[in-house]
Order: structure tokens, then sequence, then C-alpha cells
């Protein structure tokens, strides 16, 4: 197994102290990076672990924070802060932006070799970064399927991978309707994935906690998507040294 080193890392956004967790891998010098989003509940060891399993591929990785340290485990305390930021596009670029800044001021990062992938509200916020023509080379997305404002997908400089649960009520066939007309308007590269049988949040392991209504953990699929991110990578971003 590759040695990996971890550490947190503070930063300003949102009018918050976000606590963000970087990966680094094994080696001294330069390598791709990918910008990590996380579910609407906030950074939790989920995301976290799946920063340390991209380093261990040899990408530096950044779980970034959505709430200021806090994990929102209550839905109706997730909801109040989520609902607002997702009808904002500015606040979200401002949260990825302040990331991304970390990220590319790291001396292991190339700060031409960066990708973003990201789980519902994080998801979001790596397509809103593409959306205002952010240099990246791929973005990845989970229960994400959020449209933005009328004719910014056509910056989008990247290919896109998404995927949703059939069974999603959260991302019902609407939703995902809307998303294809305006990555197919725009011209992206795009690709979606319907995991079938799946709810939201089909990926994110059991928590302990209440959850909204329509979320659910499904093993096979969670895998399954995780394999189409790591490939997503591997084509878009591939580790060379």
């Amino acid at each position: 197994m590759k040695t990996v080193t971890t550490r947190a890392v503070e930063y300003p956004a949102d009018a918050l102290t976000m606590i963000g967790h970087l990966a680094l891998p094994a080696g001294t010098g330069r390598r791709p990076a990918v910008l990590i989003g996380p579910e609407g509940m906030g950074l939790s060891d989920v995301e976290r672990g799946r920063a340390e399993a991209l380093a261990e591929l040899g990408y530096v990785a950044l779980a970034f924070d959505l709430h200021g340290g806090r994990y929102l485990s209550n839905p109706e305390d997730m909801l109040a802060r989520c609902m607002p930021l997702l009808a904002d596009p500015d606040r979200m670029r401002g949260i990825g932006h302040a990331a991304l800044d970390v990220l590319r001021a790291e001396p292991r990062v190339d700060p031409d070799r960066i990708a973003a992938i990201g789980y519902g509200t994080g998801g979001a916020i790596a397509l809103e970064l593409g959306r205002q023509g952010v240099d990246l080379r791929a973005i990845g997305t989970v229960n994400a399927l959020t449209t933005g404002r009328p004719g910014e997908a056509a910056r989008i400089p990247c290919p896109v991978w998404a995927g949703v649960g059939s069974e999603d009520p959260i991302m019902p066939p609407a939703q995902r309707d809307a998303f294809i007309a305006e990555m197919q308007a725009a011209g992206v590269d795009w690709r979606l994935t319907v995991y079938g049988g799946a709810l939201h949040g089909f990926h994110h392991p059991t928590v302990d906690h209440a959850t909204p209504a329509g979320v659910g953990y499904h093993p096979r699929h969670a895998q399954r998507a995780w394999r189409d991110i790591v490939d997503l990578l591997t084509e878009c971003l591939p580790v060379t040294a």
C-alpha cells in the first residue's frame, strides 16, 4: 500500500471558517488533483475516505467543507442551510473557489490538472465551477442533476459525468431531462448513468441519524458509481508519474 499523508486545512468561505481534508500521495513531485464536494449534510468520514482513496491512486485530493466544520445530522437543519445555497449560484461558486484556491496553493499540485467531483450539494458546486468556466479536466457528480442559469453551461470546458438512482425522488425523471437538455444544448461532452432501483444518496453508507425521505444506501451501485468516477479520472486526468 502506498503511503498517504493527510491534514486538516482551514480557510474562509461563505462567511465561515471551513475545515477541509487534504490527502497527499507518496512522493514529492507534482500530481494531478481532485476537489471533492460532500453531500448536503457536510463533510464526513465518507468523503475523507474518498480523498484518501484517490491519494492512493496518485492524486492530491481535497474534500471540502460546506458548513464551517459542522455536520448537519438533522434533516431540517441541513435543508435550511442547503436550499438557499442551491438557489444561489454565486454563493456555490464562492464556496467552490475558496476550496479550489487551497488546492491550487498546495505545492504538490499541478495547477493545470485539476478535476472536481461531488455528491448532492457538493456536486452542484462542482457543476457551478464548470458553468463559470473554471479550468477543470473533468467534472463528476452523483445525485446532483442541478441545472444552471440559461446559457452558462456552454462555458463548461471538460467532460461531465453524472450518476443518479432510478428511484431518486429528489432528482426525478423531469430533473434528469432538464439536465440532459441543458448539457446537450451547450454542446458539453456529457454522460449520465442511471442506477436501477437506487434512491437518493445511494452511494453513502447508512447513517445513524434521520435522513430525508427517499434516501437510501445501495451497496452494489455505490461501488459501481465509485468505479465510474475513477474511470472518468483515469480517462481525463491520468496519473503519469
